[in-house]
Formats: structure tokens, sequence, C-alpha cells
């Protein structure tokens, strides 16, 4: 299979527009938003045009135009830093691309920081992910900078015993939870059985990604 044959099937549910239908702005460029495939980050922003949408198709790799420049860029090619398309959506006036990706080397801006989106009032900060993502990075905060007044941090300390007893008993308590069909019920369970696994996650240093890539493999 191609890889516009590949990217074709993973919008199939879309309508896959022609390169040749999308509408470009006066100097022939639509805007591409890039945003991780796996977290949902957004990574950056870019212009691409006809070409450059072409090349992306082609090769499988993320290419935009230069307004600089004046030249077609082969983002992550001096850096290494390549992106490898996953899936190309197009907005509904067919005017805008989002594009997710698997981001070689976990670094899309020129700075080195993850996302070009990374400032807030003058100072770096992480850009939103999706929900487990952020709460797995505050715990892994505690982790590294213990708060005695933290009940994550205590359940760090307390290590192993600990972290997995209180799996086992959220387990227990999502299946009676199930078990009842409360619906509430059934959300406030499944919701601390998951932080209790990422708290255990954390302390054997395993990335909610390694899980996210599994995931996907799967659903492949």
């Amino acid at each position: 299979m191609s890889i516009s044959e590949s990217l074709s099937c993973s919008v199939s549910f879309q309508s896959a527009i022609p390169v040749e239908q999308i509408r470009y702005n006066e100097q022939g460029l639509v805007p591409a938003i890039v945003q991780d495939y796996l977290d949902g980050t957004v990574l950056m922003m870019a212009w691409m045009n006809r070409e450059s949408l072409q090349k992306t198709l082609e090769t499988g790799q993320t290419w935009f135009w230069s307004r600089s420049r004046s030249e077609l860029w082969h983002k992550g090619a001096t850096s290494g830093h390549v992106q490898q398309v996953q899936s190309i959506r197009y907005d509904c006036d067919s005017d805008a691309l989002l594009v997710t990706v698997k981001q070689i080397g976990d670094i899309a801006c020129h700075t080195g920081e993850r996302s070009c989106f990374h400032q807030v009032e003058g100072t770096i900060q992480a850009p939103p992910a999706d929900t487990l993502s952020q709460v797995y990075t505050v715990i892994c905060d505690r982790r590294d900078h213990p708060n005695l007044e933290s009940y994550t941090c205590k359940l760090l300390a307390g290590g192993d015993n600990k972290i997995l007893k209180k799996i086992g008993e959220e387990s227990a308590e999502v299946v009676m939870a199930f078990k009842d069909d409360d619906k509430e019920a059934i959300a406030n369970e499944v919701a601390d059985l998951l932080y209790h696994t990422l708290v255990a996650l954390a302390a054997h240093q395993v990335d909610i990604k390694a899980v996210y890539r599994r995931l996907q493999d799967r659903r492949r």
C-alpha cells in the first residue's frame, strides 16, 4: 500500500478531498496544524502549498512551504526530528489541515522544546495534552519533587506494597460499581483506578506514551 493510499484509509470516514480541491489562500497556501498522534499535543503550525502537501502524501513525512525562504521545507531534514504522518484531516471549509504525526526525537520546535506552543506569560511550560498525560506529568513531578503533604507522594513513598494494594482495592470497587450499574460510581471508581495505575507507572519509570503505543498497535 502506498503512503497516499494509507493516508486515505486513515481518513476514509471523512471526505477524501483531492489536493486540487483544498481551498488555498491568495498566496496559494493553507495552514497546517501538526498534532502528536498519541496524546494530542499540538506541536506546531506551518504552511503548506499544493506541492508540499503532495510531497507529504507521497513520502509520509511532513513538508511545508517556508514563506521567509520561499522554498519547500522538509521538517527535520537537518535536525533529524522528522515527523512521520499518521493521518491528515481537512476542516469543513477545506481551508485548513490537521496533521497527526509521530514526532521523532519528541522535539518539534527549533528551540529544542517539544512544542512550538510552550510559552505562557513569558515562561516555558509543557503544552497541554490529553487528561491522562497531564495527570501523569503531575504525578512524575510529585515523584521528582516530593511534597510531604501530597497524597501522591505518600503513595510513592510507600512503594509497591502501598501502591499495588490501592490498585487491588480500586479494581474491586470498579467491579462493584459496574455490578450495581451506577453510572456516577462507575466514572468515579474508574477514575480512581486510572489514577493509581498512573502512580504505579511513574514509580516504575514507565512512560504513559509507551502504553498509548501498545494500544495503537492493537487498534491497527
